[in-house]
């Protein structure tokens, strides 16, 4: 199993979240939890482009502090919503010949669907931790509403496993024995 970490960056990690602070909790109980068992954690970091303020040596590019990296731990840059998106990632994980990939991080509606759907479609097995992702409110829903439709409706039993964050930590556990 490998944990993906995804888009948790300064320029988008604050209280305008949907459940912020239980979306911080739960991110940092998984990411210690795979770091306890000798599961990689590997990061993920949106680049918008030179000039967007959310690009490569800009502050809102960083990872948050709350999920910061350990020295040795793998970061690949994408400049589209999918992981999937960077071949560097995609050969890394191939070459793994890893086939469970639980993923967490921001936003929902976007760059988790996205890699969610093109992880599914490349033959992985999808672990979604319920409150590990989040987003913000949009002109269509709130940001609750959003989870919950992709959480509980869009993604179980088709995409990803979406299990309880007790749940997702037993299974890290496992992959230990």
């Amino acid at each position: 199993m490998k944990l993906i970490v995804v888009d948790i960056q300064k320029g988008i990690t604050d209280e305008r979240l949907y459940d912020f602070e239980g979306f911080i909790k739960n991110v940092t109980n998984i990411i210690d939890a795979a770091r306890q068992n000798n599961v990689e954690v590997i990061y993920v970091q949106h680049d918008d482009g030179p000039g967007s303020g959310f690009s490569i040596g800009d502050r809102e590019f960083e990872i948050a502090d709350q999920v910061a990296p350990k020295e040795n731990e793998k970061i690949y840059f994408k400049t589209i919503n999918s992981c999937f998106g960077n071949s560097d990632f995609v050969d890394y994980l191939k070459n793994s010949g890893e086939k469970d990939l639980m993923i967490v991080g921001l936003q929902t509606n976007f760059c988790i669907d996205a890699t969610v759907k093109s992880a599914f479609e490349r033959g992985y097995n999808v672990i979604v931790p319920q409150g590990t992702n989040s987003t913000f409110d949009n002109d269509y829903m709130d940001g609750e509403t959003t989870y919950r439709y992709y959480n509980e409706m869009m993604w179980p039993k088709r995409f990803a496993s979406c299990v309880s964050v007790d749940e997702a930590i037993k299974m890290i556990c496992l992959k230990n024995l």
